[in-house]
């Protein structure tokens, strides 16, 4: 069994104690948190598991690296805390662990991340022995390994399109919705997520890694943005009020251009409430979808919907991604040592797990 600790029990961290537990060859040695609350609860609380595992979390992170898990699933955010984030990656990393996260968008095409992101993280693979695997939904399996399968059942292919398509009261994260994307926000507030480059920045390296997996070269990655406004003030069952006026809808592309033409499309379109935008693309049911397109002979469309934790698709997202991240810890620790990104870790079955929820 490999010792695994899981790092943060937010919406990710929540599915990665679930997703280890389960996993059959993985035993969870160990929890940390930053809340000082959550210090001594069990794990098996802290996942809504419904029963105690036997494990206690703690903050004492030196302590529990010093122990030498052989995996490391790390699920605090790196989206307002990129630093802090790649300081403790680096730090377990040196203990000789395999890590895991969906932080650190940059590190999801590791070949082209930054040299300030990557050389720290290649000094601690040197120094310790360790090894780094980044992915996510979207940025993540949505936008790497789910189109490149589909594209290969094709005979021609002339557009792959990836599309997030949500209703983000789901999504149980008010500062990320609110300010980081900008919802019910007024309209000439600039939110961070949509201000120019930083699409690019955060869904750029799955362009580039379909690019390398298709064998195309990029002349250009561009980005496309509108927003519209709320007609009437809306109230959301988790997210409260959304004024009248303030942002509603967000709809953004991060293209690859292949000879001239769009070819790679990354598109989100997102809402705070169906209202806003109809004409716009929706999930089928309303709430939210991952969906696939492939323009092309013949034409494929694969739609992916995911629910947990009381039917919340956005909780569905985060367990996929942390389901793709866990399954892939045993393959690594068998692997050399390494930074690797979805080109490199293979989409794994599972295996020993058919019909666990129900034992």
């Amino acid at each position: 069994m490999i010792s695994t600790v899981v790092w943060g029990t937010g919406n990710v961290g929540r599915a990665a104690i679930r997703a280890v537990e389960a996993h059959p060859a993985l035993k969870l040695a160990n929890v940390l948190v930053n809340n000082p609350e959550k210090v001594g609860r069990d794990a098996g609380d802290l996942g809504g598991l419904g029963h105690e595992l036997g494990v206690a979390a703690t903050n004492d992170i030196g302590a529990v690296l010093a122990a030498g898990p052989q995996a490391v699933v790390y699920a605090a955010s790196g989206d307002i805390r990129p630093d802090d984030a790649l300081a403790d990656i680096v730090r377990a990393i040196r203990t000789g662990a395999v890590v895991v996260t969906p932080a650190l968008y940059a590190l999801y095409d590791q070949r082209n991340a930054p040299p300030e992101l990557r050389d720290p993280i290649r000094a601690a693979i040197a120094d310790g022995g360790g090894t780094l695997f980044v992915s996510g939904v979207d940025p993540g399996w949505g936008n790497d390994v789910l189109p490149l399968l589909i594209s290969g059942l094709g005979t021609t292919v002339d557009v792959i399109r990836c599309q997030e398509i949500f209703d983000y009261s789901t999504y149980d994260q008010p500062d990320s919705v609110r300010y980081l994307v900008g919802m019910g926000q007024p309209m000439d507030y600039e939110p961070l997520m949509l201000a120019p480059t930083v699409p690019t920045m955060v869904w750029g390296g799955q362009i580039r890694l379909m690019a390398r997996a298709l064998g195309v070269e990029l002349d250009d990655i561009r980005e496309t943005l509108d927003r519209r406004a709320l007609e009437t003030t809306v109230r959301t069952r988790t997210m409260g009020e959304f004024e009248a006026g303030t942002q509603g809808a967000v709809r953004f592309e991060v293209q690859g251009i292949v000879e001239g033409e769009p070819r790679i499309v990354i598109e989100h379109v997102t809402r705070i409430h169906p209202s806003c935008a109809p004409d716009w693309p929706t999930p089928p049911d309303g709430a939210g979808a991952h969906r696939v397109v492939i323009e092309g002979r013949p034409r494929i469309e694969v739609t992916i919907e995911a629910t947990d934790e009381g039917d919340n698709r956005s909780a569905g997202g985060n367990a996929t991604a942390v389901g793709r991240l866990v399954s892939a810890v045993d393959w690594l620790v068998d692997a050399e040592p390494g930074l690797y990104d979805a080109l490199d870790v293979p989409l794994r079955p599972a295996v020993g797990k058919l019909g666990r929820s129900k034992r």
